[in-house]
């Protein structure tokens, strides 16, 4: 008899993703039920592959397994919900739904930059999405979702390094004619309707139609006349399957899907507090009233600031015509092909996916009109193919599995963000106020009480300098085309050492990743270069916040190409004392590859040796004297975008155990990450660097106000992260009818002390914060329950459903260069759902309220572009670290969603 630890190990690589887990009932009900309802008096939690089936409790991994139906109860109908019921799982975001990030144990990779691929590896009917954000659609009627913590690479096509989702949706099924489907309603005038048809062909075929469509009012509120509320919805999809199996050892799934959004998403509110801070004598901040927002009031921005007390209000306001067009198209099509030859099993997936966001926003999320974007595009085209052969050796005492992976992404970038009509007043406004706040009057054309021939204001300034005004300048179109190339192959193989008690599992992969890049720089800012070189660099801020002088991306050029091979692996001792026990520890590395930050901002602005003070030619100087091809140099080049590849060493231990009416399994893990991928906005543009450690103490270089401080050769770098922790989840089933989960994370996320930048050069000052701190987006503590009860109602043949789920994390830094201002303080978010069905489920009537007690909370935290500057700590930080001794910051935040509540009505056949 194969024991339990090597058929789990073995089982965990059959499946269209690699794995396939499975609940043999909802992870929350006690009692499972077949397709037509009835009671079963299985209550183990199974999960299941490729004609193997095992208890969850003996797969010797961390994984998250969750129902469909679990889902369902919990009105999860897309990737953003599952933290509900996964701790260990975040999915947040801004600015564009396309660039939620998902985090594991506090690790995922910041969105907003389609240059940057995900720490967690999303796959959907065993096809990779290359973004996160790209998979926050409908999916659907949804079978399971496994959610894998730590890095993977040896039983999946693509690799990851913080952890993996793994999403199946429902197939057809042979010989059964059946549909069915739903209608929702619900405040904010929600609707959606779903339903479903599977039809046989013959004996061995079948088809099945999926359908969709979901509609809502936004739920922030604008405060601009005309204009449409916000964070709305507007999507449907449909979706095609074919399942053949023309012989008995061969399946083969077609899978075709459409899907489509136009929305207004995603609006930001100011968040409190509102204020100015002043280093007192003693060093520590005064606040004062913000300096700031009554300018910006007066000169018509309508910000809607929250009472003292509350964190925000979800109202805010726009320009007139200027919105957060969200447009996305979604399709693709894949097939699964599985064939038993007896001694092993061939399993291919091959896919293609085409994913295009067309993007608008008031980059300014206020009325005045001080940077727009209309037409952000972003196109994914993806060639993905899959091959895995799996089989048996020594007796069956060997499970092992050999597989390869290809990959072809085309992404494609164009941007127009440009000043607005507001901006050069605004910008005048700021000049004038840096001069002496006595010399702004914002009634003046120059937004100052100086005369012209002393301060012209920059109109004046763009005439003296032969340039165009700025207001309707910046990128005007510029675009991006990445061309990337994917190929692996892995091993994962397990072999029981003691049959049924002691089994070794080894892996290893080999990646290799190949980057191209090109693109054309269309930037009309000419006022930028022409301030650049002339006596009056210092206003350079002001008039290149849209970079001017960015040159186009030659394909071939040096910078152009990123090219790398690595091996990565993982190890697995597993121990089975008894039956209803299972021990495991694990080792293993995983990697995710570097690349080029998409965004021509952070190109090296050009300096001029002749045009400013001595000062400032002497610095221009030294930085020209860099070589080419270097950071930081004053020279504009690709080299500038590149980063590089993020490393994790992780370690784990397990322990799980299968008692009766209870399962609990425990984790602990240790997980350092070398090259973290960062990218931070620091209030203008985004800034991507690959945070290190350097072994040596750096005193205050990574913590003072200069890029110059701070650096480490190269072979005296470590990791930069550490994630530490442990995780345990609880499924109780105390009585018939009822079950109950629980779940808790504690995660310890750090950067360490002494922290560099790529390659060891040193930390930009905007990260002054990071050294010693916590990650953002990482709660140490997050609890997760739930309680379902699904009685029969007499002997009437009706049954009832009455559900309740929790989610509670701790404080949370939002920021990602951890600003005091960006964290949310803890909260809990509660769901629930009551129903009452006929017999068989045949129909049903259900209750539902999301986030029922109307939890006020923001998502991610980020400086109002372009209005104020500095945070709590510029000011408290000692004078000595050159950080300046006044700050008049605003801040936006990105809300989640309010208490929603409605009526759902089923039927089936």
């Amino acid at each position: 008899m194969k024991n339990n630890c090597r058929r789990a190990a073995g089982l965990l690589r059959t499946s269209a993703a690699g794995l396939s887990l499975a609940l043999g009932l909802v992870a929350v009900p006690a009692i499972a039920q077949d397709a037509a309802g009835a009671e079963t008096d299985d209550s183990t939690i199974i999960v299941t592959a490729t004609r193997r089936s095992e208890a969850l409790s003996d797969v010797p991994i961390a994984v998250s397994a969750v129902t469909g139906d679990t889902l369902e109860k919990t009105g999860a109908t897309d990737v953003r919900a599952l933290g509900q019921v996964a701790p260990s799982l975040l999915v947040s975001g801004a600015t564009s739904e396309v660039n939620f990030t998902a985090r594991i144990r506090g690790i995922g990779t910041v969105g907003e930059n389609p240059g940057l691929e995900s720490s967690v590896g999303l796959f959907i009917d065993g096809v990779y999405r290359s973004r996160t954000g790209v998979g926050l659609s409908e999916l659907g009627d949804i079978e399971r979702v496994e959610v894998l913590r730590g890095p993977q690479g040896t039983l999946f096509g693509r690799n990851s390094t913080a952890g993996l989702i793994n999403i199946v949706t429902k197939g057809p099924e042979l010989g059964r004619f059946a549909g069915k489907g739903s209608l929702s309603y619900g405040n904010y005038d929600y609707w959606r309707v779903d339903g479903m048809i599977n039809a046989p062909l013959g004996d061995k075929a079948a088809v099945r139609l999926d359908g969709v469509w979901q509609q809502r009012d936004g739920f922030i509120d604008n405060a601009t006349d005309g204009e449409p509320d916000i964070n709305d919805r507007d999507r449907w999809l449909i979706k095609g399957q074919l399942l053949l199996e023309p012989a008995e050892n061969i399946t083969l799934r077609l899978i075709a899907d459409y899907s489509k959004r136009e929305e207004n998403c995603c609006g930001g509110v100011l968040l409190n507090p509102v204020r100015s801070l002043t280093r007192g004598p003693d060093g520590v901040p005064v606040a004062s009233p913000n300096t700031l927002l009554p300018l910006l009031q007066f000169l018509g921005a309508n910000h809607q600031v929250a009472p003292a007390g509350d964190s925000f209000v979800r109202r805010q306001s726009t320009t007139p015509g200027v919105g957060y067009r969200s447009d996305t198209k979604d399709w693709g099509v894949s097939g699964e092909l599985d064939w038993d030859f007896g001694g092993a099993t061939l399993t291919s997936i091959t896919a293609y996916r085409d994913y295009k966001n067309a993007q608008g926003q008031d980059s300014d999320f206020n009325t005045l009109d001080i940077l727009r974007r209309t037409d952000l595009d972003r196109r994914f085209r993806l060639f993905t193919q899959e091959l895995r052969l799996q089989g048996e050796a020594f007796d069956g005492r060997l499970d092992w599995l050999v597989g390869g992976y290809y990959a072809n992404e085309k992404l494609d970038v164009d941007d127009d963000i440009v000043y607005g009509a507001d901006y050069q007043r605004y910008a005048n406004c700021l000049a004038a106020a840096a001069l002496a706040p006595t010399f702004l009057n914002p009634a003046s054309p120059t937004c100052s009480n100086l005369p012209a021939a002393s301060f012209p204001g920059f109109q004046g300034i763009a005439a003296l300098l032969g340039a165009a005004p700025l207001g309707g300048t910046g990128n005007n179109g510029s675009t991006f085309a990445q061309r990337s190339t994917n190929y692996a192959v892995f091993t994962h193989n397990s072999f029981d050492i003691v049959e049924d008690a002691l089994t070794l599992t080894v892996g290893a992969r080999y990646t290799h990743e190949k980057k191209t890049l090109s693109g054309d720089a269309n930037f009309t800012n000419t006022l930028c270069p022409a301030i650049v070189n002339s006596p009056l660099q210092a206003l350079a801020s002001l008039a290149c916040v849209i970079n001017g002088t960015a040159p186009d991306i030659v394909a071939g050029a040096p910078g152009t190409k990123f090219s790398e091979g690595q091996w990565t692996g993982t190890a697995v001792l597993s121990w089975k004392p008894a039956p209803e026990w299972l021990v495991y520890a694990s080792a293993s590395k995983g990697y995710k590859a570097g690349g080029f930050n998409l965004d021509y901002s952070a190109l090296d602005r050009p300096c001029s040796t002749t045009a400013g003070s001595d000062a400032q030619d002497a610095a221009c100087v030294t930085l020209l004297a860099r070589p080419a091809n270097t950071p930081g140099n004053a020279r504009p080049e690709t080299s500038d975008l590149q980063f590089a590849s993020e490393k994790v060493d992780a370690y784990e231990l397990g322990v799980k155990w299968d008692g009766p009416g209870i399962d609990v399994n425990l984790a602990a893990f240790w997980q350092e990450y070398s090259n973290y991928q960062l990218n931070t906005f620091n209030g203008v543009n985004f800034e991507v660097t690959n945070i290190q450690a350097c072994k040596d103490d750096l005193g205050t270089g990574p913590t003072d106000n200069s890029a110059a401080t701070g650096g480490c050769a190269s072979d005296r770098l470590k990791p930069g992260v550490v994630a530490k922790g442990f995780e345990i989840e609880t499924f109780l089933r105390p009585a018939r009818y009822l079950s109950v989960n629980m779940g808790l994370t504690y995660v310890d996320t750090l950067y360490r002390r002494n922290l560099v930048g790529t390659g060891g050069r040193p930390l930009s000052p905007v990260l002054f914060q990071l050294p010693g701190r916590g990650v953002s987006n990482a709660a140490k503590y997050v609890a997760t329950a739930g309680i379902s009860w699904t009685p029969p109602i007499g002997d009437s043949g009706l049954s009832a459903l009455v559900y309740f789920d929790t989610r509670l994390q701790s404080d949370t830094n939002t920021g990602s260069d951890l600003d005091v201002e960006k964290v949310q303080d803890g909260f809990a978010v509660f769901n629930g759902r009551i129903g009452l069905y006929g017999r068989d489920r045949r129909w049903g009537i259900e209750l539902w309220g999301q986030n029922l007690f109307n939890k006020r909370y923001f998502q991610i935290g980020a400086d109002m572009p372009l209005q104020g500057s500095g945070s709590f700590r510029t000011v408290a930080a000692p004078a000595s670290l050159g950080f300046p001794a006044t700050a008049n910051p605003l801040f936006v935040g990105f809300p989640g969603e309010p208490r929603t509540y409605g009526v759902t009505l089923r039927g089936q056949f």
